[in-house]
């Protein structure tokens, strides 16, 4: 039988803060060091085996910082270098050494002439900030891509919204290593997510009783370990990035609403939303949580007016070319596929079954349906009910997707995993707070 909810969470609960959370930080160091130790030896990409390399010292060394903890919590529990802001200083160690570092010594490597230190988003992302400032739009047209030479046909599509062009301006003004695209992805995290952990440790969002106070801000800890140290997320940073300050973004949405600014909300979505479509669902669904606090137009409005936006300018530059790389391209009628083919289900029932496309995108479809009747019946009244819904939603169109990627699954379980963040001390309903004033927590 499978365990009820209430009982899954009591046992997440005990293993989360075993040792005062220090036996779930040893598993995760410990099984990240492996991890970018396999990446290492094994990968066929060689940007991954450089991430490895370095990543697999950060991941030891903080893992053998968890161990002195330990052994340093046994013979005297009340010490500050067991605590939890002992624990946050090794996170932050943790994601410089295994994230940040990689991100610029690749770069500083691909600057010095090596051509294996980058993925091939940061090439497109790049040329996109070049073709936008020279043409105003980021975008090549169908015949355009169609006069390369075949094997460079994959590189001239930009599968993106048009705002993810930004992160390639940089290098449309100078060739060096400070203007490779992952630099300026690693400063949109750092910044949205340093956003997010203020919104959610704000004075009107930390009250409550002390020993509250201390769950809420471990679980924050915690979520933050998903979104920067988790190998998939370091990983990604360090060898492509894109996918980064776009799930940084809806990180800060949810933050924010559960501090009780659905405007601004709205706009921390719709700026992912302007990056990549992956940000799209968990804006519907911030939407319906805002119609439950009578604030769904102050949401909407950044939500759908950014991403609408920011579309504008290359929909009248070339609306064929937007919609060759934003609507052809991903659904597979360009000139070439995308590489993107993770052998998750739909991949593998699109590929094997009579009819596989089809199958998969009608089950595909059947599970948005079932999300849209879930948000009819019980539409989420608190932002972790809204990262929760956005999370499992994401990790079962990922799964049913027919191109798609593992990278992908640093979205669900990055939201998921801040989930508990969202619950605040201050657990008393109160009426949303407008954004220019200080806010005090909803009922989350």
């Amino acid at each position: 039988m499978i365990a009820d909810a209430p009982t899954a969470r009591r046992r997440w609960r005990t293993l989360d803060t075993a040792a005062g959370g220090l036996t779930l930080d040893l598993g995760l160091y410990a099984v990240s060091t492996l991890f970018a130790a396999i990446t290492a030896i094994t990968s066929t990409l060689l940007p991954h085996r450089a991430w490895g390399t370095v990543a697999a010292a950060g991941y030891l060394a903080a893992t053998l910082a968890v161990i002195v903890q330990l052994l340093l919590r046994r013979r005297s529990p009340a010490s500050r270098l067991v605590g939890l802001p002992a624990r946050w200083a090794v996170t932050g160690f943790a994601w410089a050494s295994t994230a940040l570092l990689p991100v610029l010594w690749q770069s500083v490597e691909r600057a010095t002439g090596r051509t294996d230190r980058a993925q091939e988003e940061v090439l497109v992302v790049e040329q996109a900030g070049i073709r936008l400032l020279e043409h105003g739009t980021p975008y090549l047209g169908r015949d355009a891509i169609a006069a390369l030479p075949a094997g460079e046909q994959l590189l001239g599509y930009t599968p993106y919204q048009p705002g993810m062009a930004l992160f390639g301006l940089p290098r449309a003004l100078a060739d060096t290593w400070w203007t490779d695209a992952r630099v300026w992805f690693a400063v949109g995290t750092a910044l949205a997510l340093a956003l997010a952990v203020a919104a959610l440790r704000t004075p009107g969002t930390s009250g409550g009783a002390p020993l509250a106070a201390h769950r809420s801000d471990a679980a924050l800890l915690r979520g933050v370990q998903a979104a920067t140290v988790l190998p998939i997320c370091a990983l990604t940073l360090a060898t492509g990035g894109d996918d980064m300050p776009v799930l940084a973004l809806c990180l800060l949405a949810l933050a924010l609403a559960a501090a009780g600014r659905p405007g601004r909300a709205g706009l921390a979505v719709g700026l992912a939303g302007a990056l990549k479509l992956f940000a799209w669902p968990v804006a519907l669904v911030l939407i319906v949580w805002g119609l439950t606090r009578r604030a769904g137009a102050r949401v909407a409005a950044g939500a759908v007016g950014l991403p609408v936006a920011a579309l504008l300018p290359a929909l009248l530059v070339d609306r064929d070319a937007l919609t060759e790389n934003v609507l052809r391209f991903p659904l597979g009628h360009g000139l070439v596929t995308s590489p993107a083919q993770s052998p998750f289900p739909g991949h593998l029932i699109a590929t094997m079954l009579p009819g596989g496309r089809l199958i998969a995108a009608t089950l595909l479809v059947a599970a948005g349906a079932a999300i849209a009747v879930r948000l009819a019946l019980r539409p989420p009244g608190t932002a972790a009910a809204t990262a929760l819904i956005s999370g499992y939603g994401l990790l079962a169109a990922i799964a049913l997707m027919p191109s798609t990627r593992f990278g992908y699954l640093l979205y669900p379980l990055a939201l998921l995993a801040w989930a508990p963040a969202l619950h605040r001390p201050d657990t008393a309903p109160t009426t949303p707070t407008p954004d220019h004033l200080p806010g005090r927590a909803t009922s989350v």
